[in-house]
């Protein structure tokens, strides 16, 4: 699969060489520009381009965003109509400003993503992982203690083939439903945000 990845920190980049050594086509892109990127992706292999963000929008069949959450209407809307967009981005507002839709609780912030792509089949995921333990941590289907990533989205056909490149990567996938409800239930603050648990505790934790 073709996959774009905007945002290049420290959940973007670990997930750029994560997914290329699954075997994936990865173009990587930053608010620098690709001559910020090219050094670091030449050292991952040829399945790795530095690409401005409006070429990665175009050349993912799937696009992940992982920017800063206040930065969200920096990208580009026509290049993803109709492509999965993997929102990893989290609420914070002594970094991002307020947004009073999300301080009175009234939508989470996938759907302000959600608003701003509205053609877009948004998946939330890799949102409340941390960043080491997806880069360490993967392990093979089946192996004891494996842990997990929740995701959450309201198209079913899209959180599959997210969950897929999830379990890729070495994780389990725990769906917790849609973008309003699932949504809230991984946020920063709730009791499986950077958890590092197995999808049967995961589960658990979000029927408590």
């Amino acid at each position: 699969m073709k996959i774009g990845i905007i945002g290049s920190g420290h959940i973007g980049g670990t997930l750029t060489e994560k997914l290329a050594a699954a075997g994936h086509l990865v173009g990587v892109a930053n608010a620098h520009g690709p001559q910020s990127l090219e050094a670091r992706a030449a050292g991952l292999g040829e399945r790795v381009c530095a690409m401005t963000v409006d070429e990665a929008a175009r050349y993912g069949e799937l696009v992940i965003v992982s920017i800063p959450f206040g930065r969200y209407r920096s990208v580009p809307v026509a290049p993803l109509d109709g492509k999965i967009v993997v929102d990893t981005e989290n609420y914070y507002p002594q970094r991002d400003g307020h947004f009073d839709e999300l301080d009175a609780d009234r939508m989470t912030s996938s759907e302000l993503v959600q608003e701003h792509l509205p053609h877009a089949r948004i998946v939330k995921a890799f949102n409340a992982v941390r960043w080491d333990t997806l880069a360490e941590e993967g392990r093979r289907r089946g192996a004891a203690g494996r842990l997990a990533v929740p995701l959450a989205g309201d198209d079913v056909e899209a959180k599959r083939i997210v969950s897929e490149l999830i379990d890729e990567i070495g994780f389990d996938p725990v769906d917790v439903g849609d973008l309003a409800q699932g949504g809230r239930k991984i946020q920063p603050g709730t009791p499986v945000y950077t958890a590092h648990v197995t999808a049967a505790e995961l589960t658990r934790r979000l029927a408590a």
